[in-house]
């Protein structure tokens, strides 16, 4: 197994031994975008290829004195399809979204680039008060996954964790409640999940769940319970109910308990990094790093 990534300053000094990455930038077209692209590939981390409206692009590139290569789009759409043909033609190893919505810069990857049988995203949380990274899924793109999605967006996240260092994670399905409750259809989901996880279905991880976040992350949470699990307080992953939770969880995380993030979209030929429009150049940084390691660490594994 490679070497086990505990944070995200490792990630970024890992990616920063690797060559840059030729990458996507799509919708280009607004500054805190173009200085995110030039702050990383400063790092490092990535060379930009810009895609968007060329006179806007150039425009910017002139006041932030960069230059690098432009594809012109006239419309989001058309950056998010140039994007793809990037990939496709061997240009670009990452993707990242520019400007547009999400939908939009999704479209053309959901029909072109997907390679499992279900695209969806992850979050890699570094919290004070949590010795290792916390993997989040899925809290961006599925909006309301059935149990075989959920199986799905779990082995995803498996698998990248798994690339990280960690030969068999262990993993909690969320709800509000610690038991089989069949009105609360997310415990249903748990507790198959978990069966899937002990027949093979869902491979090398130990799921467990229903789980309640406060008996996923704290032992003594789950022993104060009488919960027996092999998940509480060493978990790695969590999987929650629907995006709208995940959300709220992420975004909680973030500004009240001052967590650290990286985001990737795993399931495509490439990585993509789908951050906020209003997301930090920080979490833009770590999530470059993120999808950039896993990218070299799959590389190797598959070689």
């Amino acid at each position: 197994m490679p070497n086990q990534i505990n944070h995200l300053d490792d990630l970024i000094t890992e990616a920063k031994t690797l060559d840059p990455a030729p990458t996507a930038v799509v919708d280009a077209n607004e500054r805190n975008v173009l200085e995110a692209a030039i702050s990383a590939a400063n790092e490092g981390l990535i060379t930009p290829l810009l895609i968007g409206r060329r006179p806007i692009i150039s425009r910017l590139c002139e006041e932030l004195s960069c230059n690098y290569p432009i594809i012109d789009a006239p419309t989001p759409e058309a950056a998010a399809m140039a994007g793809v043909q990037t990939v496709k033609d061997g240009h670009a190893k990452l993707l990242i979204k520019g400007y547009l919505h999400t939908a939009e810069f999704l479209h053309p990857i959901l029909k072109e680039l997907r390679k499992a049988p279900r695209i969806s995203h992850v979050f890699a949380a570094e919290l004070d008060r949590y010795p290792k990274l916390l993997f989040i899924t899925d809290a961006a793109i599925n909006i309301a996954p059935e149990l075989e999605t959920k199986a799905q967006i779990l082995q995803n996240v498996v698998d990248l964790v798994r690339l990280l260092g960690i030969e068999q994670p262990k993993a909690a399905a969320l709800s509000a409640i610690e038991v089989v409750n069949p009105a609360i259809a997310s415990t249903v989901d748990a507790a198959c999940l978990a069966k899937m996880a002990e027949r093979g279905q869902i491979k090398h991880a130990i799921v467990d769940g229903p789980l309640a976040f406060d008996n996923a992350i704290s032992a003594e949470s789950a022993h104060i319970k009488a919960i027996e699990s092999k998940v509480a307080g060493d978990v790695d992953i969590v999987l929650v109910p629907d995006l709208v939770s995940g959300n709220i969880l992420y975004k909680d995380l973030e500004y009240l308990a001052g967590a650290r993030f990286a985001g990737v979209v795993l399931g495509a030929s490439v990585p993509i990094v789908l951050t906020s429009r209003s997301d930090p150049e920080a979490i833009r940084l770590s999530s470059l790093a993120l999808a950039r390691v896993a990218h070299h660490r799959e590389d190797i594994a598959t070689s």
